[in-house]
């Protein structure tokens, strides 16, 4: 992967990370040490789940937004090169103008 000249892009590049890694450690706890049988710790880690998901789809969303306004196509075909704005991208494909 290419280094990301945003550093809000990159930040959020790196939370997924961090947060995939956290729900990883929190999976393989379930099988190494078992669940609990405490209606409260199972409903914290449930809720941390859902958080650690809502999270990553937050910056997944950033990130996806950030690469529909700064790639160019890989087709190269008529059809898919005809219905490309091409007037929103410099000569160095950095972004818009």
């Amino acid at each position: 992967m290419a280094a990301d000249s945003n550093s809000k892009v990159a930040w959020h590049r790196a939370q997924i990370r961090k947060h995939r890694a956290a729900l990883k450690r929190i999976e393989t706890a379930k099988f190494t040490v078992g669940e609990s049988a405490d209606t409260r710790a199972v409903a914290r880690t449930r809720t941390l789940v859902a958080q650690l998901n809502q999270k990553i789809k937050q910056s997944e969303h950033v990130i996806a937004q950030h690469e529909r306004q700064t790639r160019r196509p890989l087709a190269t075909d008529l059809r898919s090169l005809s219905s490309v704005p091409w007037s929103n991208w410099n000569a160095h494909g950095t972004g818009p103008r």
